[in-house]
Formats: structure tokens, sequence, C-alpha cells
């Protein structure tokens, strides 16, 4: 099965309410390949309703950073899936590994998430990977399958087929230092063997797994000449229109 390469930019806590508008325009306007590959844009969430705007009519999808994995309710600071829906958002990402850092966020919680945004028709994109220390003690494996199974479990194969999963190393993101292409292949082949192991081959072969981790426009081509790498999940590079762009025109050349 040949899977269409799907790109995203995470704009995590940056940009003001002017930048982010003009950061989306720049990119729905000039992405020039919206039938090679997938893109979308994940803004801060009080940016969400106008980057959506920014980028109604265009080819690139809107996306949200985090859900709450229950409906309306008493849960001051929090966004659920249906106020997402109701923002345009298409895509949402769950489990990054700051959220794992620093809120806390655990398998079974970020599982809870995953469930609910499926139930609501938005497809999560699943953040899993290892920190240095664990990639050092030869863990990676153990690690990655640990939250794959646990972040992932009680899916359906066909909810599976909807999920976008991005192996993120901790050690390589925000850091300069990028997981070598043949590094990063390696745990893209494991997970998809994961994937045929919990489910099917056809399943397996479905599911697109992006790459994270300090991804720049000069060394994205190679990535993605890997066979199991479908695309990105960009940090600081998916900041600028043209790092961005850049990007976006490799994986449309895979």
């Amino acid at each position: 099965m040949v899977r269409r390469p799907f790109v995203a930019g995470n704009w995590k806590m940056y940009k003001t309410r002017n930048d982010a508008v003009a950061l989306a325009k720049g990119v729905a306007s000039k992405f020039a390949t919206p039938d090679r590959v997938d893109v979308a844009v994940c803004p801060p969430s009080i940016y969400l309703d106008a980057v959506g705007q920014a980028i109604k009519g265009s080819s690139v999808a809107l996306g949200g950073q985090n859900m709450y994995h229950t409906t309306f309710g008493a849960f001051t600071g929090e966004v659920n899936g249906e106020m997402l829906l109701d923002v345009g958002c298409k895509y949402v990402i769950l489990g990054h590994s700051e959220r794992r850092q620093f809120f806390g966020d655990t398998d079974e919680f970020v599982n809870r998430k995953v469930l609910a945004a499926l139930k609501l028709g938005l497809l999560p994109i699943v953040c899993v990977g290892e920190t240095l220390d664990q990639r050092k003690a030869g863990q990676t494996a153990k690690v990655v399958q640990t939250q794959f199974d646990g972040s992932l479990a009680g899916l359906t194969a066909e909810q599976m087929s909807q999920v976008v999963i991005a192996y993120e190393p901790v050690w390589a993101i925000g850091t300069g230092v990028k997981a070598e292409p043949r590094q990063a292949e390696e745990v893209h082949a494991d997970l998809r063997k994961l994937i045929e192991s919990r489910y099917n081959a056809q399943v397996a072969s479905s599911v697109r797994i992006q790459y994270g981790g300090s991804v720049k426009a000069d060394n994205a081509a190679e990535m993605f000449q890997q066979p199991n790498i479908d695309g990105a999940l960009v940090g600081g590079a998916s900041l600028e229109v043209e790092s961005f762009l850049k990007i976006i025109e490799a994986a449309a050349a895979k």
C-alpha cells in the first residue's frame, strides 16, 4: 500500500495572533502540492479559530495540540474535542513528550484522549519516543512498545487505521541533534511490525508514521527516503513559511 505523506506543524507556545495568522496564510497560499502530501498546522488553542479562518478553503488542515478526554464540564483551562471540531480541527496531537514530561500525561491518560478523539471523528497524532538515557541503555524498543500499547489500548483495527503515529526521540526535540535516518527508520520499522502483531498486515501497511525531532529543511529529504517514514511532525522549522514549505516539498517528492 502506498501511504500518502503527512507533514504537520506543531507551533507549540509560539506566535502572537497576528503572527500566527500571517504564518498560516503564507503556508496556505504557497502550498503547491496538495495532490501529493497532506499538511496540517497546529497553533496554540487560543489562536485555533483565527488560524482556521486564515486557511479556510485551502488544502491545509487544522489541528489542536492537546485535548481533554471528557465532554463539556467544570475543567478550568482545558479544551475538549467538541471545541476543536467546532473551530474546524481535523487532527489533534496527543501524548507529545512535552505533555508527558511537563504535565504528567501518562499512557493511560493519553489513551483516554485517543479514544475520545476517535469517537468524535478527530484524527489523533499519537507521539511516542525515548529519552537519551533510555536510548543509551538500549531501551528504545521497550519504551516505544510500552507507550504504544498503553496509549493505544483498546482500539479496534478500524480505529487504529485512523491514527497517525509520530516517533519523536525526546533527545532530538529542540536540541538541534537529530536522529540519523537509519536510526529513525529502525524504530519506524519496529513500530510497523508492532502494529502488524497487534492487528494485521493491512492495518500495519496503512498507518502513517511521522518522524519528529529537529526536522529541518536540510535533513527532511534524507529522512523521507526511508521506506517507513511517512512524513514529519515539525516543531521549530514550521514557524517560518519557507522552511516549512521546503519540508513539505521534500515529503511530496517521496
